[in-house]
């Protein structure tokens, strides 16, 4: 019971001060922050060393041609990036919108995604943890698009509350990973769209994929998801450019269940087929990728 309380003092002091940080963030110039982001990356790599040694193992195995030097640049980029998906976030609902979004934005073959997202079909749309893929789903709430979002709660009730808040802001609904398979079931019977994060490590019973030439794993519930409904499988990517909210939306590929093609013709094709449309994303921006994860556990 004690320690009940302890986490609940916790959790709530990590909130307030996320709070605080956030509304500093809102009240400074975006220049401002990115400024800050940029220097604070620098010690985040190298002065807190977090995770360092998994980030730049991550990255020395799948860029082994890469001097250290060059691994080390990978990893402060990534840091940066990081943090400057944190004041896109804060500042977004400000930012993003139908009137001003072209501002910011490079959508790529976009007459393909509508075309795609209005079917009256079930669809599944796949991202990484790579570029700035809560703003590509906060994008899609914009444009009106309903999406069905399947996240990890956070350990902090309070911080997952207030992460959600702004995830469903746009129209979007999160749904818990963990006992969320008979909402993702209703909701493709409505012809929803499902959004999942594909490239997190599954363990033994995962279905086995290559990543950067090195055998890894990814859940087998996304590509079961796609082939049992016959839903179109969209992946995404959002990569960024220069200065803030300054981003290419790819519509990295599609693979459709109804047609036969060499990546629909089971779970483990499927599976492969986005884990190497994120490998070519992640090659063309590898600062953007969170190496902090062990992908190839």
């Amino acid at each position: 019971m004690q320690r009940s309380i302890i986490t609940r003092i916790v959790d709530r002091m990590v909130y307030i001060a996320v709070r605080v940080a956030i509304c500093v963030l809102q009240s400074l110039p975006r220049e401002t922050c990115e400024r800050l982001a940029r220097t604070s990356a620098n010690i985040l790599a190298n002065r807190l060393r977090i995770r360092r040694s998994v980030v730049r193992e991550n990255i020395r195995r799948a860029f082994p041609e890469l001097s250290a030097g060059e691994c080390r640049q990978i990893a402060c980029g990534m840091w940066e990036h990081l943090l400057l998906m944190v004041v896109e976030i804060a500042h977004a609902p400000r930012v993003i919108r139908r009137s001003t979004w072209r501002k910011y934005l490079r959508i790529h073959d976009m007459e393909t995604i509508v075309r795609t997202m209005w079917q009256e079909r079930p669809k599944v749309v796949l991202s990484g943890h790579f570029g700035n893929f809560e703003l590509a789903s906060f994008l899609l709430g914009v444009f009106g698009f309903k999406t069905f979002s399947v996240a990890r709660e956070l350990d902090n009730p309070l911080l997952n509350t207030f992460v959600n808040d702004f995830r469903e802001s746009r129209g979007q609904e999160i749904l818990p990973k963990k006992g969320s398979a008979p909402d993702v079931a209703i909701a493709m019977e409505q012809n929803g769209a499902i959004g999942l994060l594909g490239d997190q490590a599954a363990g033994p019973k995962g279905c086995p994929v290559t990543f950067f030439g090195r055998r890894a794993t990814m859940h087998k519930a996304i590509g079961v998801f796609a082939l049992s409904a016959s839903a179109p499988v969209l992946v995404f990517s959002t990569t960024r450019r220069k200065k803030l909210f300054h981003y290419d939306i790819r519509l990295e590929g599609v693979a459709d269940p109804a047609v036969v093609t060499p990546e629909t013709e089971g779970l483990v094709p499927l599976s492969q087929w986005y884990t190497s449309l994120l490998e070519q994303a992640v090659r063309r921006a590898p600062s953007q990728y969170w190496w902090v994860h062990r992908r190839w556990r």
